[in-house]
């Protein structure tokens, strides 16, 4: 049962709204800031997108694919399970709370990130092996604390009560790792032919499981393509 005095604090509180999912305590510095990461989620989706429309790879799809699944199961079981929110708030009032759908995304995000450059990239780590960890240990440790931050953000701005981001996290892990075990043994198997579809064609769809350092290969093609048309114009024009 809810406290009337609890409540009556709460409606002084003037909420600043900061975006859809956001807002903060007037006057409040530090609610601001963890607002911002709220938005994390949403940043993250418009990346993916635009990744994917640049780099068209079918692990990144699959990747984005397994976040809109992660999405999916946790609309569902909000509406099974129709715990409120904390703080009831008028642009919430039709929402529940159970699981945070932000810590949930998050957490699925950070887990698959993790598997995806210490297990999916492990073959690349035959070269400058030293450098490899580093920017693999930092891109870990940059998910992970942002994260945290998301889940700290939703319990403080009274969003989610601990035990929903908490259960978030953990069902968004134990998704990602179920997500990236059948995407490894399940589906990479088939990119090659899907990336031969000629559907996938058109659309300069790719499999890019082979090729151990992708940003190394397309430097040398690119290199190597700029000097053969380089060599080319020159003899053109010598002719």
């Amino acid at each position: 049962m809810e406290d009337p005095e609890t409540n009556n604090i709460h409606s002084n509180i003037k909420w600043i709204p900061l975006s859809i999912t956001a807002e903060y305590p007037e006057g409040d510095l530090i609610g601001k800031l963890l607002a911002f990461s709220s938005m994390v989620p949403h940043a993250l989706i418009v990346s993916f997108i635009t990744l994917i429309l640049f780099r068209r790879d079918l692990h990144t799809i699959s990747y984005l694919l397994g976040l809109v699944l992660n999405e999916g199961i946790n609309y569902v079981l909000k509406h099974t399970l129709r715990q409120g929110r904390p703080l009831v708030r008028p642009s919430l009032l039709h929402e529940y709370g159970m699981p945070s759908s932000h810590s949930q995304f998050m957490w699925f995000f950070t887990t698959y990130m993790f598997l995806f450059i210490w297990v999916r990239l492990r073959h690349i780590s035959y070269t400058n092996t030293i450098w490899i960890c580093i920017w693999k240990t930092a891109i870990s440790v940059a998910c992970l604390v942002a994260s945290i931050i998301v889940a700290i953000a939703r319990i403080y701005l009274q969003y989610h009560t601990a035990s929903q981001v908490i259960v978030g996290g953990l069902l968004g892990s134990v998704l990602a790792v179920s997500w990236f075990l059948f995407t490894q043994f399940a589906l990479t198997p088939w990119f090659p032919t899907v990336a031969s579809w000629r559907v996938c064609e058109w659309l300069l769809v790719r499999d890019q499981t082979l090729i151990p350092n992708i940003i190394w290969f397309e430097y040398t093609s690119h290199r190597s393509e700029s000097k053969h048309r380089s060599r080319k114009l020159v003899s053109m024009k010598s002719q």
